[in-house]
């Protein structure tokens, strides 16, 4: 069994750089349930910052892989294309664009059976899918096929923040740092990075700043897996 580990960076479209009809359509039930002019910007704010969150207004800027049989990982990050390739301990930095990662992400995709990721089924996976598409690239593995593991058949995904709450039976769906924090595994965001951040970096063109995040979450994910594996999963 080969079994790929994965996560993604995003980070959204200038707002400002979209057309009045698609600002419109994201904003206009802000005009309809605003109570005040503060509340009205402040969610207007909140439209604008989670651009990132969807691929139809974001898109891709970092996939961070770690095969577990080999105990080799990869990230593939957005830069401004001047960077060689780097060798970080056991994971290979790789500056690529958009279109460039997502091919070599499938293409890679084909060697593996099982993959696992955190809210891969609602997040990573969706928006990889969609970002494909639009540079007409066609997915190798159909990460997709059913939620529950029991009725996949091409391929196992093994989605961590799903199966840790039993499909949305806890009441509320902890995020990766407080699983790791739980189970004693070094979090994404003890070195003062989280996920908000990924946007400004960005712009100030950090972008191995980016890819070494990245790297840390993929590690997590791994490490909660193993946790997975060992407790939770019935053999």
């Amino acid at each position: 069994m080969a079994t790929l580990v994965f996560d993604i960076e995003t980070v959204g479209e200038n707002w400002r750089d979209l057309d009045e009809s698609t600002q419109s359509v994201l904003t206009n039930w802000v005009d309809k349930t605003a109570r005040s002019e503060e509340e009205h910007l402040a969610m207007i704010t909140d439209v604008q910052n989670g651009l990132g969150f969807s691929p139809l207004t974001g898109m891709v800027v970092a996939i961070a892989l770690y095969d577990i049989e080999r105990g080799k990982g990869a990230v593939y990050y957005t830069g401004k294309g001047d960077e060689l390739d780097e060798d970080l301990q056991n994971f290979k930095l790789k500056q690529r664009n958009e279109s460039e990662m997502l091919k070599e992400f499938w293409e890679g995709a084909i060697n593996y059976d099982t993959f696992v990721t955190f809210n891969g089924r609602s997040f990573d996976v969706p928006f990889l899918w969609h970002r494909s598409a639009v540079h007409g690239i066609t997915p190798t593995k159909n990460l997709m096929e059913s939620r529950y593991k029991s009725q996949q058949r091409t391929c196992r995904h093994v989605d961590l923040l799903d199966e840790l709450t039993w499909y949305g039976v806890m009441n509320k769906r902890p995020n990766l740092h407080l699983f790791c924090r739980a189970y004693g595994i070094n979090s994404p965001k003890d070195n003062g990075v989280t996920g908000d951040d990924i946007t400004e970096l960005f712009l100030k063109e950090k972008f191995r700043d980016i890819a070494l995040y990245n790297i840390r979450d993929v590690i997590a994910t791994t490490e909660l897996y193993q946790v997975y594996s060992n407790h939770f999963e019935w053999r």
